[in-house]
């Protein structure tokens, strides 16, 4: 059972991690109005993933401290369990209006070949450092689960 659960455990890793990191290049890669909508579109279908992925993770975590009887008293998985929560913060409390923002200014611009507006730009400029910190969070997150340091 265990095994299954830490499989169970890091395929959800993977469906959180992987659009994490894939998300923002594909939106980063529109060079026209007309991209960056079909970019925004595709990336709103991959979000399914990071929330599906994240509830069983949640779920897998904690039936594996039962089964294991862990609890939260190693200090990896308390910095984990930390840095998660921060994680989750960052991107649901600063980095999802933003988009959401973002996408409503790309549904408004006209034309599918014309320039991506300065102020789309500009707002698409200032996520970068929220997304940049998200992943840096997942990292460090990941890194504490495979070492498992302390």
């Amino acid at each position: 059972m265990y095994e299954w659960l830490l499989v169970l455990h890091i395929l959800a890793s993977i469906a959180v991690i992987g659009p994490s990191f894939v998300v923002p290049v594909i939106r980063r890669s529109a060079r026209t109005a007309g991209q960056l909508r079909f970019a925004l579109d595709v990336t709103s279908k991959l979000a399914i993933l990071p929330k599906i992925g994240g509830t069983v993770l949640i779920i897998t975590g904690v039936w594996l401290m039962i089964i294991t009887r862990m609890g939260l008293s190693q200090m990896w998985l308390n910095i984990s369990v930390l840095l998660s929560l921060l994680m989750i913060a960052t991107i649901d409390g600063l980095l999802g209006p933003r988009i959401k923002k973002i996408m409503q200014m790309a549904s408004i611009s006209q034309g599918n070949g014309d320039e991506v507006p300065a102020e789309l730009g500009r707002l698409m400029k200032k996520i970068v450092p929220i997304e940049t910190a998200s992943q840096l969070l997942m990292i460090a997150i990941t890194v504490l689960m495979v070492l498992k340091p302390f």
